[in-house]
């Protein structure tokens, strides 16, 4: 607990506190506990890099998720990572032609397209 005693003109402000306030208030550790190294020496000394990853927050979760695992184990990665761009690329085309069709501008179909892949998500089809 920090005892502070305040002047009579209250400009001079004097303290107990321990530590600075620049770790107790912006976190001056942060920088030092985030910080990931660039890479990580193994074994015979030769560097290994990290690799930014890209996952779906929702792997694993969602009603159509089983299936796709299922089905990307049996056809294989690459295959499967084929075919559901082909299905991303169509579904896209879908929404764009939906849009002509009633009139939506550019700025509301990209909205469409972004609905559309949280939906994916939260169902399970990015799994």
């Amino acid at each position: 607990m920090a005892a502070t005693s305040i002047s009579a003109t209250g400009l001079c402000c004097s303290s107990s506190f321990i530590g600075g306030w620049g770790s107790s208030v912006a976190g001056e550790d942060y920088a030092l506990l985030a910080a990931r190294p660039a890479a990580v020496q193994v074994g015979g000394g030769k560097a290994v890099r990290f690799r930014p990853m890209m996952k779906n927050v929702n792997e694993g979760k969602g009603v159509f998720a089983p299936l796709v695992v299922v089905t990307r184990n049996i056809i294989g990665k690459k295959r499967f990572n084929q075919l559901r761009g082909k299905a991303i690329a169509l579904h896209s085309q879908v929404i764009t032609e939906f849009c002509k069709s009633i009139g939506a501008d550019g700025k509301q179909r990209q909205g469409l397209i972004r609905l559309a892949k949280k939906n994916g998500e939260r169902l399970g089809f990015l799994a």
